[in-house]
């Protein structure tokens, strides 16, 4: 982005919240413009000084990094948002699912910290790469939730007259096989979309019934 980066960091921890000040006013086109030893005091100058980056630590007193993302996402603050962190895949998908650009582990933040800050501000993503597991976890979950092309033809098959409507009994006789190989397939796919609830398979096939069919 042109012109300079303006940033905010928020952590309730003074050393450490000053030494990612240092760092990042040390950056060249970088501007701290505020810094915030709380979740509501850190939402309290994002919605004053409205930086292009504001650098959150997750466990704050009176909100935490989480609570101050959903507050900015609900307002439509125009501001990336990355979070230093302790290692943890709920946290981090948790966040991301907040819309929250930049992951930064603290054992990190020294040699990462200015990277995800620039490429934040850039409308980019930046996940600290011990972190990276984790992603592949969420992608593979994600192309569960939308993608068909794990299952076999019989699957499909089976998935299609659920989406038509059809009980396993009327499947089974469809398909000239018993109940319950029509229910293991039923167990199989909904393992393979990431699915769960007794009635979860049959609302996926309605809401993807245009892909299926």
């Amino acid at each position: 982005m042109e012109g300079r980066i303006e940033i905010l960091v928020a952590d309730d921890h003074p050393i450490f919240r000053s030494g990612l000040v240092h760092l990042l006013r040390a950056a060249e086109g970088f501007s701290v413009v505020g810094e915030a030893g709380d979740g509501e005091e850190a939402l309290a100058r994002i919605r004053e000084a409205r930086p292009h980056v504001a650098v959150l630590d997750v466990d704050m007193p009176r909100r935490d990094g989480l609570g101050v993302a959903q507050a900015v996402a609900g307002e439509r603050l125009p501001v990336g948002l990355f979070l230093t962190m302790h290692k943890s895949e709920r946290l981090l998908n948790a966040a991301l699912d907040l819309g929250v650009k930049g992951f930064v582990l603290k054992d990190s933040a020294a040699s990462d910290v200015v990277a995800a800050v620039r490429a934040v501000a850039g409308g980019e993503e930046f996940i600290s790469p011990s972190l990276s597991k984790y992603l592949v976890s969420r992608v593979r979950r994600a192309g569960g939730r939308h993608g068909l092309e794990g299952l076999t033809p019989t699957e499909l098959r089976v998935l299609r007259l659920v989406a038509r409507g059809k009980t396993s009994k009327e499947i089974a006789a469809e398909l000239f096989v018993s109940v319950r190989t029509i229910e293991h397939h039923r167990e199989h796919i909904a393992d393979k979309l990431d699915l769960s609830g007794s009635d979860a398979l049959l609302t996926y096939a309605l809401e993807h019934k245009d892909e299926i069919l």
